[in-house]
């Protein structure tokens, strides 16, 4: 389904909020495969240690008696040994208190902890040396709903009465075109030699061979070799590798993947039109 750039809104996407660039993280500790609990698991053992209830405890962390005791004996089992027992008798008729094993447990916690924070603050005092890094760590953190996020360089700009079309090259040298408004070429910053990236649907896709190629849009037509198909629920899946290594996944129904004779390992082209590419930037 394509429709022409004059009937849909501007095919352009911004990503970033301007804000300063800033580090952190979380600290976690891990047996093997298992996770032993961080901020929050910890949190609860100092509120038991302060509580000397598990009632207490609970309700002091946020959390429901059951979703602490079975954080508790997640972490007693872990551990390989008691970090929190039960003690009975006393004036108070007995209550939950840290083992020795436990207490040492929460102290080494934060004072990895601190270690921690003060190696970001370290790591916050050079962010300067990130500039050429940065870009490359925003685009692996771009979540949108489109299958193909295809990441290049615009080669060429060329205007066409109110819209322009606008040339992204990947790194492989497939360009891909894509039509868009002068107005969102210039909001956009776009220009010759600038990284873009480029977001089509799986849905906007075609892949096909031969004499079924006819009919299908000429402004983007990219040959390459079937990598995979999943066929499932009346609707498949086709991912085409390009020669320089990106990917373009397609979906289409049962019957076209058939009457295409798609399968893996052989040639086909992906076609689909400069109104089905949207094109963004890092801001």
């Amino acid at each position: 389904m394509v429709a022409e750039p004059s009937s849909t809104p501007d095919n352009v996407l911004r990503n970033g909020t301007g804000d300063a660039l800033q580090v952190s993280g979380s600290l976690w500790l891990h047996r093997g495969n298992s996770s032993l609990g961080g901020q929050a698991r910890i949190a609860l053992l100092e509120h038991i240690a302060s509580q000397g209830s598990i009632t207490s405890a609970a309700k002091a962390a946020g959390m429901s008696y059951k979703a602490a005791w079975d954080a508790v004996d997640a972490m007693n089992q872990l551990a390989g040994e008691p970090l929190v027992e039960r003690s009975t008798g006393g004036r108070g008729g007995g209550g939950t208190r840290l083992t020795p094993r436990g207490a040492k447990l929460v102290a080494a916690f934060r004072a990895v902890e601190a270690a921690q924070q003060q190696f970001l603050a370290r790591v916050a005092n050079d962010l300067e040396h990130f500039d050429e890094q940065w870009p490359v760590i925003a685009r692996l953190g771009l979540q949108t709903s489109a299958r193909n996020q295809l990441h290049g360089t615009i080669t060429a700009i060329r205007r066409c009465g109110v819209n322009d079309e606008v040339t992204l090259t990947l790194p492989g040298g497939e360009a891909i075109t894509a039509s868009l408004t002068h107005h969102s070429t210039q909001t956009l910053g776009l220009a010759v030699g600038a990284q873009a990236f480029a977001l089509i649907k799986a849905p906007w896709i075609e892949i096909a061979r031969g004499a079924d190629l006819a009919g299908l849009p000429t402004a983007n037509r990219l040959s390459g070799t079937v990598d995979t198909v999943t066929d499932d629920a009346g609707q498949a899946e086709v991912i085409l590798a390009l020669p320089g290594g990106s990917r373009l996944a397609a979906v289409m129904p049962h019957e076209t993947l058939s009457a295409r004779g798609l399968t893996a390992g052989i040639g086909a082209t992906a076609a689909f039109a400069a109104a089905s590419v949207i094109i963004g930037v890092m801001a």
